[in-house]
């Protein structure tokens, strides 16, 4: 539990609510951008 409350104080636990939601939503849409998949096809 500890390592928990370091980590969300040294890395965005004073975010409000309205910038996790825009950072959801950033990601939402970089996900939507490649495709909507999990699992990328590799590489060649």
């Amino acid at each position: 539990m500890k390592i928990s409350q370091d980590i969300r104080r040294e890395h965005g636990g004073d975010l409000s609510v309205d910038e996790v939601e825009a950072g959801m939503a950033e990601k939402s849409a970089e996900f939507a951008a490649s495709g909507n998949r999990v699992y990328l096809p590799l590489a060649e």
